[in-house]
């Protein structure tokens, strides 16, 4: 094979053409005065480029000023001065939240208002529900203000929006609502939340305003709220929601139940609205002048009404000074708690349901402090069993005379019979012989009811703490998960009417307790007291409430706080017990009969007025009849 070898000729070519490429490029280079040519021409077009896009944004900002400015002039037509507020960034739906470690507020750029109140320590219907209380969700509560303007427009707050602006002072957290018509001409709602408080200041004040609205009349406050449920069973949470306001300077007042119920009031200083253990409150430091309140029963039927409870409605006026409103007020979301309620000193404690008179008064400073104090060491059920026990001791002197009176009745009951007897034709000397012999033995007939009657105002101010303890709320014993509402045991395929479609187990109990006591009480007092001529047969009728009074507990309260049928079948218990000890070891009837046998031989006691006054209506009636006998 033949080797390859170097050729000088292909080399001067190749030198050749790379320098003819030189020369041509060097040739064809421009001028200084090409390059200054290039670059001004180059300049040029970046100029009309931006002169264009001048003419655009310039058109573009005409356009949208020309646009804004009939925006304007629409809002104007339908909002007056205010269609400034419809113009500012924050007119969106939008919220600002404030919280504590109680509540959560979320407050609504459009209308001002609270839009969400969330209660962080409470759950709904039940324990481990996962649900926290919200007493305001999903629109069921209004605030509004109506505004009359010079310019002849009606315009409602809960419409326009808002500016917020949220600061701080210290721990406060301080939300201001701004409702715009110029930049310092506005309404505004300040709210103040306090770190550790249910209770939050809320203060109206206008800026500025004075030539925008008429102030000739109030503004007129409206504040709507329809009540969510909360607790397991719907009826008995319905019972306790209602409308409480004070009025006239420390008098406290309720709207009832009922459908359509509405009522005026005069100087109102706040007006709650009670959803049995929670509440809403809207105060003033300032009464309103009047107040409309309206109230409306939403659960006809527990089975599909289970949403709401109650339309609540309030309408009260904000009177201008010098032109301008200034009104302090306070919002209260929360439990319906009453040590709570009446360390604001604010007279909120007569929301919670204790009873008129003597029955509130024992609840307030007997029954409150005496369970707060066992609640405090133990459990709530066994709270209330050691509560009923000292509830009993207190009250077994008066049991005890109660028996006392009905052991001496039955020692002088065969005297009783034999008077009955001898003046079994003069009922009017029978009664007379009989007045006698108690007054000589000396026996009050009335003793053994006057215990019964010193026994009902604890009976029912009992009645009326139970249900409004929310200490009660969602505290188990024994089989019942919560002590403020009903102990189901077993749920029926079926609806009972009166009872329920469920068996409480506490209300079982109460009623066999109570069938016993009655039954020990029923025959001694049917021992003790004969049957007189002509008056009703009490023994049959006691007979009869034998069966009565435990099927009535039976219904009554099988949808009632099983924390009330806990108490009543401990204090029954606890009444048969001391009634067997009292007859079986404190009561001698041979000592009672020889006491009565010494009394005879003494002189008789002076009668009482009422006895002598009995006597001489009795000496009447006799005298009567012995003239109309002659006729």
């Amino acid at each position: 094979m033949e080797e390859k070898k170097f050729d000088p000729n292909s080399l001067i070519g190749f030198v050749l053409i790379f320098g003819i490429l030189l020369w041509i490029m060097y040739q064809n280079k421009p001028t200084e005065a090409e390059l200054a040519a290039e670059k001004a021409k180059k300049e040029l077009v970046v100029k009309e480029e931006a002169k264009v896009q001048q003419n655009a944004a310039k058109l573009n900002v005409a356009s949208a000023v020309a646009n804004d400015t009939l925006k304007l002039a629409q809002l104007q037509k339908s909002l007056g001065s205010f269609a400034y507020s419809a113009t500012l960034a924050s007119a969106k739906d939008d919220y600002t939240t404030i919280e504590n470690k109680l509540v959560k507020l979320k407050i609504a750029n459009k209308g001002g208002y609270i839009a969400e109140a969330t209660l962080k320590n409470f759950e709904r219907f039940k324990k481990g529900s996962g649900k926290l209380v919200q007493l305001i969700k999903d629109n069921n509560a209004q605030f509004n203000l109506q505004l009359l303007t010079k310019d002849n427009h009606t315009l409602n707050t809960k419409d326009l929006y808002f500016e917020p602006t949220l600061t701080k002072n210290g721990e406060d957290q301080i939300l201001t609502m701004r409702l715009k018509a110029a930049d310092n001409a506005y309404l505004e709602y300040k709210y103040v939340l306090k770190a550790t408080d249910y209770m939050l200041d809320f203060d109206i004040q206008t800026q500025g305003l004075n030539n925008i609205l008429k102030t000739e009349k109030p503004l007129q406050l409206e504040w709507n709220l329809k009540t969510y449920t909360n607790e397991k069973s719907i009826s008995y949470e319905n019972r306790y929601s209602e409308v409480y306001f004070e009025y006239e300077e420390g008098k406290s007042d309720y709207l009832g139940q009922g459908n359509d119920k509405t009522e005026t009031a005069e100087s109102v200083s706040y007006v709650a609205y009670k959803q049995h253990f929670f509440s809403s409150i809207l105060l003033s430091s300032t009464p309103f002048k009047t107040a409309e309140l309206y109230s409306n029963n939403l659960v006809n039927d527990d089975k599909v009404d289970t949403t709401f409870t109650k339309q609540f409605k309030a309408v009260m006026p904000l009177a201008f000074k010098n032109g301008e409103i200034d009104q302090k007020m306070n919002w209260y979301y929360g439990p319906t708690d009453y040590k709570l309620l009446k360390s604001y000193d604010r007279n909120l404690e007569d929301i919670v349901a204790l009873g008129w008179g003597i029955f509130g008064w024992i609840n307030r400073h007997a029954f409150i402090p005496m369970y707060g104090l066992l609640s405090m060491f133990i459990s709530q059920g066994w709270a209330i069993v050691l509560f009923t026990i000292l509830v009993k001791l207190i009250m077994s002197p008066v049991t005890y005379k109660s028996f006392l009176s009905q052991a001496k009745m039955k020692v002088l009951r065969p005297e009783i019979t034999e008077i009955s007897e001898k003046f079994k034709d003069e009922p009017m000397k029978r009664q007379q012989e009989t007045m006698k012999l108690y007054n000589k033995a000396g026996v009050n007939p009335m003793a053994g009811c006057v215990p019964g009657l010193l026994q009902m105002p604890v009976f029912y101010a009992l009645f009326q703490f139970f249900p409004a303890a929310i200490e009660l709320r969602q505290k188990g014993f024994f089989w019942a998960d919560d002590l403020s509402s009903f102990d189901s045991v077993y749920k029926l395929p079926f609806h009972i009417p009166a009872y329920g479609d469920h068996i409480s187990l506490f209300p079982i109990l109460a009623s066999i307790a109570i069938f016993f006591y009655m039954k020990m009480t029923t025959g001694d007092q049917q021992m003790a007291t004969p049957q007189q001529e002509g008056m009703p047969d009490m023994a049959k009728m006691m007979q009869i409430m034998v069966y009565i009074s435990p099927l009535m507990m039976l219904l009554f309260f099988n949808s009632y706080a099983s924390g009330l049928s806990l108490y009543y079948f401990v204090s029954n218990t606890i009444t048969i017990g001391i009634m067997l000890v009292i007859k079986n070891y404190i009561i001698d009837s041979d000592k009672i009969h020889a006491q009565i046998q010494e009394n005879k031989k003494k002189e008789p006691k002076k009668p009482s007025k009422f006895q002598q006054k009995l006597q001489e209506a009795m000496a009447q009636q006799e005298a009567m009849k012995a003239q109309n006998k002659k006729k």
